[in-house]
């Protein structure tokens, strides 16, 4: 069963002036498409043709024959994933648990995204910034190239894509400055939230139990 590119949750010119439309149609239309296309023709008559995307990445994390799917199966996942970390109607703020965990944790939401453009900006090469949920406790974590949390045991919450495809055209080398727009002005706190909700496997009016 072959997967499909997602279609994006909001129009290509949603996230201007913050990530603009030739970016984003870019980034989708070509390197996302890339990735599943990629995906479908290494599976295509292999045993990993009819698992559920998740199964392929941790089946294939495990085996250097099979890098390459690994690496186009991860992708597919990342760049869903960060499509929903962001709205045209994001930044802000966030609320209710997901709020005082960045609290407790990082000092604040202003020393959050302090320590998260810092991670995201020392990522050398190509990667990842994250938010997970690691044993319970939130974390901001790196990877490079199409590595996640999922094969570290953990649960990703929120990710910033910080390949050079992604901010290039528009915000040539300063990718702290693509980062501090993501987080001010892009962000869909709820999507978070809910990611959290989903990984600490409570029920809403339980999720003060996590951490």
């Amino acid at each position: 069963m072959a997967f499909r590119l997602p279609d994006l949750p909001y129009a290509y010119d949603a996230l201007a002036p913050h990530m603009s439309a030739d970016t984003l149609k870019f980034h989708h239309d070509k390197h996302h498409k890339g990735y599943v296309d990629k995906l479908n023709a290494a599976i295509e008559g292999t045993r990993f043709d009819g698992m559920e995307l998740e199964e392929i990445i941790r089946e294939s994390a495990k085996g250097q024959d099979t890098q390459g799917l690994f690496n186009n199966a991860a992708q597919t996942w990342n760049h869903t994933f960060f499509w929903h970390c962001m709205s045209p109607k994001g930044g802000g703020a966030p609320d209710g648990e997901l709020a005082r965990l960045i609290d407790e944790t990082f000092g604040g939401l202003d020393a959050f995204k302090d320590e998260f453009v810092k991670a995201a900006g020392g990522r050398f090469g190509s990667g990842w910034a994250w938010l997970v949920l690691d044993g319970g406790a939130l974390k901001i974590t790196t990877t490079p190239n199409a590595e996640l949390p999922m094969i570290h045991g953990q649960e990703a919450l929120l990710t910033c894509d910080v390949w050079e495809h992604a901010y290039y055209l528009d915000y040539q080398n300063r990718r702290p400055d693509f980062v501090r727009g993501f987080l001010d002005n892009l962000v869909d706190w709820a999507f978070v939230a809910k990611s959290l909700e989903l990984a600490s496997g409570a029920e809403p009016e339980k999720a003060r139990r996590v951490g």
